[in-house]
Order: structure tokens, then sequence, then C-alpha cells
């Protein structure tokens, strides 16, 4: 083999490897995108509502077949009971290109603002990327209502709505435009049931005396369960589609890491469920309190509440029969906990 074939080969494998981590690393951080952890306060002993406050981060494209499908799926989790939709008519069809001053300002609304069109020729409405070269007939252009947040102000929505009507009478298109004042108060009454039912179960695990639980011990036992450390600092169980079922976070709030586990040292760590959340809530709390006793033993702590008092089956019946009611009640209303709209909401 000559010199340039051989150098020849090595660029071909070098690129492969750099191809391969690049993919890797797009799955990893879609991953992580969907393995959020939620913060510790707990004014309740084991379970409580969790107050609106925890910020809405901007959407972000993600990698790989899968995430392109959830890109596609968005678009039809849009509904007037969620979302303040403005659809445009264009009068011939264009590119994405045309809704300019929208993508430059989509992140100022302090909710997600999500963009779907419908191609040239119709078909199925389908997610806009803004240097996209397909053409559209049809926008809708949609701004979310609720997350944990709380509801949108009334000053955002004629924000938006100026915003995008300004850019339809830019491009001459007609414009279907929903009423302010009942998109508001449907953005109230969505709230106020997104406050009853958004609830969080937390088990902590303290070991005896003043011993503390080593990090590294941490991280082998959850290994075991099948739990990995991810970027929030967090253990996470995820499922299938790298959601997560659980958590298993420090109980003083400081995040683990990675090159710390071998010289960190907690005296206690604790088990968080996000009940809206997760599919089938009352289930994965008996599955949370299997993985709870199975840390235990291998931890050597107890199962104790916020007041260090050990945890009794009555209590523990209680808290799932207040997330089997929490559960029937999401559903009730048409928001299957776990489901990619409950998700949306009590982001």
């Amino acid at each position: 083999m000559s010199e340039l074939q051989l150098a020849l080969l090595t660029i071909g494998i070098g690129m492969i490897a750099v191809l391969y981590a690049y993919g890797w690393w797009q799955q990893r951080q879609y991953r992580r995108r969907f393995g959020e952890a939620f913060g510790s306060d707990r004014a309740d002993a084991l379970y409580q509502g969790l107050d609106a406050g925890l910020a809405q981060a901007p959407v972000a494209g993600a990698g790989g077949e899968m995430a392109a499908t959830l890109l596609d799926e968005s678009c039809t989790l849009l509904e007037d009971r969620t979302d303040f939709i403005i659809e445009l008519h264009l009068g011939e069809a264009s590119l994405p290109s045309v809704l300019n001053g929208l993508w430059q300002r989509k992140f100022d609304f302090g909710k997600p603002v999500y963009i779907c069109g419908q191609p040239l020729g119709g078909g199925k409405w389908e997610r806009v990327i803004a240097d996209s070269p397909a053409l559209y007939e049809r926008f809708r252009i949609s701004l979310q209502l609720v997350d944990r947040g709380g509801a949108i102000s009334a000053a955002k929505l004629a924000d938006f709505r100026d915003l995008v009507t300004s850019i339809a009478r830019q491009i001459k298109a007609d414009a279907t435009v929903p009423d302010i004042d009942e998109t508001q108060r449907r953005a109230a009454r969505l709230d106020a049931f997104c406050a009853d039912v958004d609830q969080m179960v937390g088990i902590n695990l303290v070991p005896p005396g003043a011993r503390l639980l080593l990090g590294s011990k941490i991280a082998h036992a959850g290994a075991l369960l099948g739990m990995t450390l991810e970027s929030d600092g967090a253990f996470h169980l995820l499922d299938a589609q790298g959601h997560s079922l659980f958590s298993l976070s420090n109980l003083d709030t400081q995040p683990f890491q990675h090159h710390l586990l071998e010289t960190t040292g907690t005296m206690g760590i604790t088990l968080l469920l996000d009940v809206p959340r997760v599919d089938s809530p009352a289930v994965q709390f008996d599955r949370l309190m299997h993985i709870a006793h199975g840390l235990a033993k291998s931890l050597q702590a107890e199962l104790v509440d916020d007041h260090h008092i050990p945890l009794s089956e009555s209590g523990l019946d209680r808290i799932r029969e207040r997330i089997a009611a929490v559960e029937a009640q999401m559903r009730d209303q048409g928001f299957a906990p776990g489901s990619a709209q409950a998700r949306r909401l009590f982001s």
C-alpha cells in the first residue's frame, strides 16, 4: 500500500470516527433534554404540590430520527385550550424566511413558541425550521399558555398577536386570530388545574448516626438499579424514550459530579417522583418504593420523611391514594400523566 493510499485510509477512518462521535453527542443531548430534575424544597414531609416557578427552557433541535419525529408530533399537540394559535393563509406558497421577524423574537414571550406549516400541495402539519428550503401554503404560529412558570400574561399575548399580525400584513397573508380576553380566561383555568395536580413525591434515605453516604457507593448502587448520572447532577431512571421516570438527588441539593464521586460524602439522598410527567404514576410510585428499599439495603440507610421520621405503611398508602386521584383527575381532563402534552405543560 502506498503512502498516499495509507494517508487516505487514515483520513477516512478519522472522518467516520468524528461522525460517530457527533451522532453520539446529539443523542446524549437529547436524553439530557428530557431528563430534567426539579428542586427539592418540600413543604410537606413526603408529598407536595409544586409552586409555579421553574423556568421554561427554549425548545432546541435534537439529532436522530426519534427527535425529528417528536418535532413533527409537537404540531399535533397544539390546541386552543393549551395554546394561543394564529393561522396564516398565504396568497402564494413561501419559504419560512418570510417569518423573519418572528424567528428573531421567538424567545421573547416567556413561553414556548411553536411554528408549524402545511407544505405546498397539502399534507400534514409539520414543525417549520427557519432556514428550510420547503414551501408552505399555511402557517400555524402558537404561543403556549401555561407551564410551571404560571399562565401567560395578557401583555405577552397582545405583544405576540401584534408581532404575528404585523408579519401577516407584510407578506399579505390572511390571519385568523383568537380573542385575547377569552384566551386569557382559558389560560387562567388551565393554570388553576395544573397547579392542583402538580404534585411531587420525595423519599429520603439517610444513614444512621453521623455516617456519610459516599458518592461512589451511591453511583454503584444506582447503577445496579439502572440509574445513570445525568447533566443536572442527579441520577435518573430513564424509560425507552429517554424520559426520566424518577430521579435520585443529593439531600443538600448539591449536584453530583462524575469526577468528584470518589471524594463526595452526603448526609442523605432523595428519590423524587414528578407525578404529572410520568406514565401511570401510581405504578411508578410502587416501582420507586421498590428501588428505595433496594438502595436502603445497599447503602445501609433508612427511609425517612423530611423530619427524619421513619416512613409508615399507612403514610405510604395515603400517598399512593393521592397519586391515583391525581392520575384520574388528569385523565378526566384529557391530559394523561407522562404524555407529551403533560410533559409540555409541566415543564
